[in-house]
């Protein structure tokens, strides 16, 4: 589990490097089987999120992350990248606040960055 949680940190601080806001990672497996870490990052703009979504997406690769599935990066308002035990979003502010995922899985653990 460290090895994946070091690797959901990399996630994070991907999305920083393109000024991502407001990063959270809830660490999922006591709550559900779908995963084992969200990575949840707000982006200003559709350019950004994309950005942002294209620079996770190179630090997983190069951390021999395998992408399941990828959908949103044309629109630019919510990007999610499932890699399996990481799901990764992006959001826009207003669709970050209008899904709430953190609320909605308010029994996950937050992980602090270090």
């Amino acid at each position: 589990m460290s090895d994946i949680l070091n690797i959901a940190k990399e996630a994070a601080n991907a999305a920083l490097d393109k000024k991502a806001e407001n990063v959270t990672i809830l660490k999922m497996d006591a709550v559900t089987i779908i995963t084992d870490f969200f990575v949840i990052c707000t982006a200003t703009n559709r350019t950004q999120a994309q950005a942002i979504a294209n620079n996770v997406e190179a630090v997983m690769k190069e951390q021999g992350m395998k992408i399941l599935h990828r959908e949103g990066l044309s629109d630019g308002t919510w990007v999610l990248l499932d890699y399996g035990d990481i799901v990764v979003h992006v959001f826009q502010d207003e669709m970050r606040n209008f899904y709430g995922l953190e609320a909605l899985w308010g029994d996950a653990t937050v992980i602090e960055m270090d």
